[in-house]
């Protein structure tokens, strides 16, 4: 950043720091845009995030001692808007948030506000089936009503300055739920993946890597291991981990979480990172990539920007086992070149990220003075 924009007093806002997951990464980067910022957060578990992020002066807000003591704190989702309109942001020049939830919704009241969208609101929008099945009716009672009022609240908190979308698949949905335009700025895989030496060869299983949620379709890629025989290794945590070993056999191995130096041989020696489900983006692909490993992924969502077709893995679509067991076929008659893999992953770095984002605060400022 040049001097002038170094000098300015930077609100960053992110919805909760419970963990290192793609958004962290990027929440990362932009800090390290903005040094000397203060960082606004609905609630905080320290420890859980980096270092670099945990160096800034972070600002809970008063749920910060509720979320400690609830088993879910997603179960506080009611009260998210009304905790992220209690900041001040009055002694701030510029406000940038990081939101997949309601970090977008805060109150800027004429500041220039930049939002870098994640992804609207899941749990209200397009995904509140996963969230809220059919076959939880009385969850389902209770969280409609609730739904619809955040439904309500975010459409109307969407007067951000500028929108920029994480894919062309959050750039359509802010179109939709919001009537706003966006500029895609996609997120990155981190640097070490790139510098990672290749695997010298590649061992005879499949690989997800994935929370273990219903709406990240894992459950897919583990009937299609079971009907198909092949061997598939499953790396993540999640509420589906423990039903998921108990109908394991042995050609499908859940590791739940491992450490970054175990995932990336696992990753490096894989036949294909598969992508069930939809996803927003999605950093995964990219790290297999830029190991050298294709990706079957399902053909749509940010998949669609990240992987081409052929080159760098291939697309099932329909979900359901003999369209993804037809992809599994493709992936593994083709041989792949791992250094055009890595090639084709270098187009989602940090310093690429840096450079866009970078530019486009430049742009906001210029226009909003």
């Amino acid at each position: 950043m040049a001097d002038a924009l170094s000098d300015l007093r930077v609100a960053v806002v992110h919805d909760w720091l419970t963990g290192m997951r793609g958004g962290e990464q990027v929440l990362e980067a932009i800090l390290e845009l903005f040094p000397r910022s203060d960082l606004f957060t609905l609630f905080h578990f320290p420890g859980k995030v980096s270092p670099e992020i945990e160096s800034h002066p972070i600002r809970t807000s008063w749920l910060q001692p509720v979320a400690g003591r609830v088993t879910d704190y997603r179960k506080l989702l009611p009260l998210f808007p009304f905790a992220a309109a209690s900041w001040d942001f009055s002694g701030y020049d510029l406000i940038v948030s990081s939101s997949h939830c309601v970090a977008k919704g805060v109150r800027s009241r004429g500041k220039p506000h930049l939002c870098y969208c994640h992804t609207p609101m899941r749990y209200v929008w397009d995904r509140f089936d996963d969230y809220f099945p059919r076959s939880r009716p009385m969850q389902r009672l209770v969280a409609w009503p609730a739904a619809a009022l955040l439904r309500r609240w975010d459409r109307r908190t969407a007067g951000v300055s500028r929108f920029v979308a994480n894919s062309r698949f959050v750039q359509q949905r802010i179109s939709e739920y919001y009537g706003r335009q966006s500029k895609v700025i996609h997120p990155f895989a981190a640097d070490g993946f790139f510098r990672d030496p290749f695997a010298s060869g590649r061992d005879d299983y499949h690989l997800v890597v994935s929370a273990l949620v219903p709406y990240k379709r894992v459950d897919l890629a583990v009937e299609t291991a079971l009907a198909t025989g092949r061997k598939l290794v499953v790396i993540g945590g999640g509420p589906l981990l423990e039903s998921f070993r108990q109908q394991a056999s042995p050609n499908a191995r859940f590791l739940g979480y491992v450490p970054r130096d175990e995932m990336v041989q696992w990753m490096g020696r894989a036949l294909s990172l598969i992508l069930p489900g939809v996803e927003d983006f999605g950093i995964t692909p990219v790290e297999a990539m830029a190991l050298g490993t294709p990706v079957v992924a399902f053909g749509q969502g940010g998949a669609l920007d990240s992987v081409r077709a052929g080159e760098t893995g291939i697309f099932f679509d329909r979900f359901e086992v003999e369209s993804l067991e037809k992809a599994l076929g493709e992936v593994e008659r083709r041989s792949w070149d791992r250094a055009l893999l890595r090639a084709h992953a270098a187009r989602f770095s940090r310093g690429r990220f840096t450079e866009h984002f970078s530019a486009a605060v430049r742009n906001l400022l210029g226009q909003t003075r």
